[in-house]
């Protein structure tokens, strides 16, 4: 039982089972502990062989299982249990998620896993139970766990004292770059992407010839990363210069395509390869949905054709189409371009975390690679000592054959006899008759370790053949310890190893090998600027006819805008006018908010079309006030039932999403009803109460939204009831040059003409005058 108080002054104190301690230093040392747990054993990789815990103990779990590359396979279930069992007691699920992974070619560029059966695939589909799928090592997993039983790495116990696993593997080639590795720890995180081993060996060797090498000079050896999937690095090489250098970065990523010649100038595109780490079956539906929402007008349909190799087909709208400006607008709009973060944070002593550079990472494979080289050297120091003295034994015992055959089949006890017989005469008179020039061993005598050895003889080895084998493989041995021992003696020598070690893993896993060569290729590519929507669309005329319950379509052409067209019954036309399948539709609302449609993706003319409320979110509530196309240097003059209003830029009011853009506020009652293009200096308000105000344009603000000013004065009346009502409100605006005079309709064909308003000129926010002679009853100016 814990007691944990918050007194900062309080000193831990122990009284049996009771611990009292300030809250907090309980949680700070508590979750430190987590931190430090979380960051060692489970997110970050070891930079010496580049493996997590649970990947390490995933192939110690197979090479203890003898599951060797060219042997036989066995249920993942079995060895996800021995692993859980044995090295890592965490869920089974994770182990066989972790197992699963390094079998998938899609995900790890050299595989450490041969997997049998449904190991997943690149659409994003989850492996099969582990009851159903079989495994085995590659011959990569058993080159980083080459030298294991030669004292090559330290062992510690297992987590419950049972047994010994290794705490990081001997690793022919540097596995943190060539495979790479992600996780996200506590307060820090690591992403480090996939690298050709064939590179990284070129690389360390150059660091080998020269170890103060920069890390710029590794970038000729190492120029970036080799996805499994391939693709293509558009990064450029100062960035990339920068990354390695740094430890943290990005890579621009984009997928390979080719174009298809179908014939007679029609064409069509195939992607057949994708970016790392992007789901095909995703990227093809996000790619479906930008040609069903007609955000890539352009293109008109994509097809999945593979099978076991990549095969996504683009079909463009027209073969006029750039491919260039296709692919343009895919990689802005979808997965068809990534960005692969770099962060190479990983132990780089398998305790300490920290962000490396290129250089610092191959720097602590290299150093890890001569401990494996010392410790594998005194290993076999030591082996060949005790096979030095056994073999001393044996040829003191040919050289005395019948006295040890006498010992052995009369005395009691023939090993002690054994050991305490004095051969040292007998010996060095035999050794100089057969010029031996090994001294006796001891003082005469045989050690216990030399006579187990010749009672364990078997007779068919008491033959002179077998005495020449033994003198030979002797002085083999005393050559090969006399060169451990200049090895363990000369760095330089030391380092020539491994140059060769490395020589030979470069042949194993280079080019020569299945999927050695690289994948990912590199080019030059600037960013991909936004495409007009002209460069997209084929321009063609159109007649944007919108009915007065809301349906639009677009008939093909420009028609007559008086011919009588057919619309549902009960409806009518409201809306009419020419306009082209490049422009862009603004439709102003009554709740104050402006929307943008695209005419390329309005319905044909042949039905009666779709509800604009379908195509934009346009509330129940609101009406469509007006339907203007779309000119980014105009500006409009928004006004509200209540006679607020601003003048706003078409540039600021172009919505990117259904929702639209709020421009004119309104609240209560208020309504907005006018959207108009300002076309002149002065603005010609009338008012519900029949009242006439003009007043220059410069008086009113230019604003990107909100509630606007005051345009017109409204009187207060007494209602019906008794009550104080607003005597009329806003009823229409426009604008003119005053030079020019203003210009309304009588009705029909007829127009009149006022070329001097002087009389009602004013002020903004007046109340205005009685509106000239001849103005329509019905306080419109149109």
């Amino acid at each position: 039982m814990t007691d944990i108080v918050d007194d900062p002054n309080m000193e831990p104190s122990d009284n049996g089972a009771e611990i009292a301690e300030p809250l907090r230093r309980a949680i700070g040392e508590r979750y430190l502990t987590y931190a430090l747990s979380t960051i060692m054993h489970r997110a970050l990789p070891d930079a010496r062989d580049g493996l997590k815990p649970v990947h390490r103990r995933i192939l110690f779990a197979m090479r203890e299982l003898r599951l060797t590359a060219g042997g036989g396979f066995r249920k993942s279930a079995k060895i996800s249990g021995d692993v859980m069992g044995n090295y890592h007691p965490h869920g089974d699920a994770a182990i066989y998620d972790a197992m699963a992974r390094l079998a998938q070619d899609f995900n790890v560029r050299y595989p450490l896993v041969d997997g049998q059966g449904n190991f997943g695939n690149i659409d994003g589909d989850n492996p099969a139970a582990s009851r159903y799928t079989e495994a085995r090592m590659t011959i990569v997993a058993e080159a980083l766990l080459e030298g294991l039983n030669e004292d090559a790495v330290d062992f510690r116990d297992n987590y419950d004292g049972t047994l010994t696993e290794p705490v990081v593997l001997p690793a022919q080639f540097p596995n943190l770059l060539a495979n790479g590795s992600s996780g996200i720890a506590v307060g820090m995180a690591t992403n480090i992407p996939p690298h050709n081993i064939a590179e990284l060996c070129d690389a360390c060797l150059h660091l080998i010839k020269t170890p103060d090498a920069r890390d710029d000079t590794l970038l000729n050896y190492v120029p970036g990363p080799d996805f499994p999937t391939g693709g293509i690095i558009v990064e450029p090489k100062e960035s990339i210069a920068q990354a390695y250098r740094t430890g943290r970065g990005s890579f621009r990523l984009r997928c390979k395509y080719e174009i298809e010649d179908l014939g007679r100038g029609q064409w069509q595109i195939v992607v057949t390869e994708i970016p790392y780490q992007v789901q095909k079956s995703r990227l093809i539906e996000k790619i479906a949905e930008l040609i069903q929402t007609k955000k890539v007008p352009i293109l008109a349909d994509i097809r999945d054709e593979s099978a076991d190799d990549i095969r996504m087909v683009l079909e463009p709208r027209s073969k006029n189409v750039d491919p260039d400006v296709l692919m343009g607008m895919l990689y802005r709009n979808s997965d068809l371009e990534v960005r692969f973060s770099l962060n190479m944070n990983v132990l780089i002593d398998g305790v300490t975390p920290k962000v490396c550079s290129l250089k610092e990472v191959l720097r602590a494979f290299l150093d890890h690679r001569q401990e494996v080289l010392l410790r594998r050297s005194r290993h076999r120091l030591g082996k060949i000592d005790h096979r030095l003295e056994v073999l001393e034994g044996f040829i003191v015992a040919f050289l005395n054959l019948d006295r040890v055959i006498d010992i052995i089949r009369y005395d009691e006890d023939p090993k002690a006899a054994l050991i305490r017989e004095d051969w040292s005469r007998d010996y060095t008179r035999a050794l100089n008759e057969a010029d031996y020039v090994s001294p006796p061993p001891g003082e005469g005598e045989l050690s216990e370790v030399q006579v187990d050895a010749i009672l364990n003889m078997r007779l068919r080895s008491l033959r002179r053949l077998e005495e020449m084998e033994l003198v030979r493989e002797r002085d083999a041995l005393m050559e090969e310890r006399a060169n451990i021992e200049d090895l363990l003696a000369d760095d330089g020598l030391q380092w020539t190893r491994i140059s060769e070690q490395l020589k030979e893993t470069k042949k194993t896993f280079g080019k020569e090998y299945e999927g050695g060569a690289r994948r990912s290729r590199f080019a030059e590519a600037g960013e991909v600027e936004e495409v007009p929507l002209e460069a997209m669309i084929d321009r063609e005329p159109i007649t944007v006819v919108c009915s007065q319950m809301g349906w639009i379509r677009a008939m093909t052409g420009h028609i007559d805008l008086k011919r009588e067209l057919k619309f549902k019954d009960g409806d009518g036309p409201r809306f009419i006018f020419h306009a082209e399948t490049t422009d862009r539709l603004l439709v102003f609302g009554t709740n104050g908010r402006l929307y943008t449609i695209s005419a390329a993706n309005l319905p044909g003319g042949r039905g009666m079309g779709e509800p604009v409320r379908l195509m934009v979110d346009l509330p129940n509530e609101a009406e469509i006030v007006d339907i203007l196309i779309h000119k980014p240097d105009r500006k409009l003059l928004v006004a509200s039932s209540a006679g607020n209003g601003f003048v706003v830029s078409e540039s600021d009011v172009v919505a990117q999403t259904r929702t639209g853009k709020q421009v004119l506020n309104v609240k209560g009652d208020e309504r907005a009803i006018i959207c108009k293009p300002v076309a002149g200096d002065h603005v010609a308000v009338v008012s519900e109460n029949g009242k006439f105000l003009v007043f220059p344009v410069a008086e009113l603000p230019e604003m990107g939204r909100g509630k606007g000013v005051r345009l017109q004065k409204y009187n207060m009346a007494r209602g019906r009831q008794g009550t104080l009502e607003l005597d009329g409100g806003l009823s229409d605006v426009t604008t003119f040059n005053w030079e020019e005079g203003l210009k309304w309709s009588m009705g029909g064909d007829k127009t009149r003409h006022e070329p001097d308003l002087s009389d009602w000129l004013g002020k903004r926010a007046g109340v205005g005058k009685k509106p000239p002679y001849g103005f329509p009853r019905s306080n419109k100016f149109s």
